[in-house]
């Protein structure tokens, strides 16, 4: 499990367009992954992986990405 010390923001639009276009997430593993991200007050890219719902390479994509939105 991961926990930090703060609560996670809801994935913005731009995020879950990538996650469903980009990387073929589903409707369902997209809000499983949201609502335990909440849960565990834990980032979403994290969660989705130790989920297995994204691979490694997924995730590296993930973080990619979200390096070129800032």
């Amino acid at each position: 499990m991961v926990i930090s010390s703060s609560p996670q923001p809801l994935p913005s639009p731009a995020m879950v367009r990538f996650l469903r276009h980009q990387l073929g997430l589903s409707e369902n593993a997209l809000q499983l992954g949201i609502r335990q991200s909440q849960l565990e007050q834990a980032p979403l890219p994290a969660v989705l992986w130790r989920f297995g719902l994204i691979s490694l390479e997924q995730f590296d994509s993930v973080l990619a990405w979200q390096d070129q939105q800032n």
